[in-house]
């Protein structure tokens, strides 16, 4: 039977595990993921899930035996078509240390269908006799145990077994059809090989799983594409550390110009900033190092990509000379009720700074006001302004949101065509919401 990862399943989950930020400090990567027992155990449980389905049907060799039964002889005994088409897990448990991680399934049930039939003859009678029909078999208590390795391989995830082992502790079978005299005969006769049967066939179907899984683990590409201007750098950075309560994972995490090397040579500081978070027991914590951040803002700096048209605010009548003739008289005497347009661009690299639990942003900007005059575009002013600003990332529900809150904001006149510019008035009229 086959098996298949779902690659956008897994980003999902990933995604809905993540419930905090903090800033990392000194480590190889520069983002790290730490998943806590809680989001192990999760993990774990929808792996069980999806193995439950996976697993079955499952077709287990036919099992052959000859009994010697008192009076009546030698008797051939055969089951046939074992089937393996229901497993439920009702408990489980996953733990982490230093040799590996380990996943623990008591107390599992199974049931199977299978054909049986037996033949003899015997000295009583000059001919063959034989028989058959059908069983159920149901199995409790099977216990399966895997001891899984993770390491770094070449910037991939490496994922071996490294132990693997299950265990049928009661089977019962219901058998119909037939003579009934037979019927503990073949029971007796069958049960131990069924049990090592459906033993044997989980094992190696839960090693072919681990194998295709490791498999897919290694294609993850090592490079996101974020758009057609940058990429992500998703290298995987150590080894996985695995302690008592966690499985701590590191990124590369450095933003780039797509399909080129990184923008610039940025010094990993070895820094430390404290975090703690007093809410419910999180699945996932992210650590991401203001580098991270930095390489993005350079990329798009680079890339030209931090600059905007502004012709669309909230209050429409100051894109209109008229709304400032009494501000800036000389604009509404040289282009009397000609609409604006602000031309907006960031002259410089955004200095970002990563605190406890916000981002610290300062976005230096040119404003060149713009008047449309008889279809053409007329630069009449530039504006310098500084915004300082910090964001707040949080995670509602799958969707990650950021509030932004307005520290400072200032405003210098760089040159002007239609006189000097009162800027505090500009300021008040202008405020960053409308940029």
């Amino acid at each position: 039977m086959g098996h298949s990862v779902d690659s956008a399943g897994l980003l999902v989950v990933l995604w809905l595990m993540i419930s905090s930020w903090a800033y990392v400090g000194s480590s190889e990567g520069y983002i790290s993921y730490e998943i806590s027992d809680k989001g192990l155990d999760f993990v774990k449980d929808l792996l069980i899930e999806k193995a439950e389905t996976s697993l079955v049907p499952l077709e287990l060799p036919n099992i052959e035996k000859t009994v010697k039964i008192p009076v009546i002889g030698t008797v051939s005994m055969e089951v046939s078509n074992v089937t393996l088409y229901r497993v439920h897990v009702t408990s489980s448990t996953v733990k982490t240390g230093d040799t590996g991680i380990l996943v623990d399934v008591a107390g599992a049930t199974a049931n199977l269908t299978l054909h049986w039939g037996y033949s003899y003859s015997t000295w009583l009678l000059p001919i063959s006799i034989s028989d058959q029909g059908e069983a159920e078999v149901q199995i409790e208590g099977m216990e399966i145990g895997l001891l899984l390795d993770l390491k770094n391989q070449q910037g991939s995830l490496k994922l071996s077994l490294v132990d693997c082992g299950c265990y049928v502790k009661d089977l019962s079978i219901d058998l119909a059809g037939g003579a009934s005299w037979l019927y503990q005969g073949l029971v007796d006769a069958f049960e131990d090989k069924i049990a090592s049967a459906v033993e044997d066939a989980v094992s190696k179907e839960l090693i072919d799983a681990i194998q295709e899984l490791d498999s897919f683990l290694q294609s993850l590409p090592k490079e996101v594409t974020v758009n057609n201007i940058s990429a992500l750098n998703v290298t995987i950075v150590g080894d996985p550390k695995l302690s008592n309560s966690s499985l701590e994972l590191e990124i590369n995490g450095l933003f780039s110009l797509k399909d080129e090397a990184a923008v610039s040579k940025l010094q990993h500081e070895n820094v430390q900033v404290p975090f703690s978070c007093n809410g419910p027991a999180r699945m996932v914590g992210i650590s991401v190092h203001e580098n991270v951040l930095e390489s993005a803002s350079a990329v798009y700096f680079e890339a030209n990509k931090l600059h905007w048209i502004v012709d669309n605010i909230p209050d429409q009548n100051l894109m209109n000379t008229a709304e400032w003739r009494f501000i800036i008289p000389q604009l509404y005497k040289q282009y009397p009720n000609d609409d604006l347009n602000l031309n907006i661009s960031v002259y410089s690299n955004p200095i970002l700074k990563i605190g406890e639990k916000q981002i610290d942003a300062t976005i230096p900007l040119k404003v060149i006001i713009d008047v449309l005059d008889d279809g053409q575009v007329v630069p009449v002013a530039c504006i310098s302004v500084v915004i300082s600003a910090a964001a707040y990332p949080e995670v509602s529900r799958n969707a990650l949101a950021v509030s932004v809150k307005l520290n400072e904001f200032t405003m210098s006149q760089d040159w002007s065509k239609i006189g000097n510019l009162h800027m505090h008035l500009v300021q008040v009229l202008a405020p960053p919401c409308s940029l």
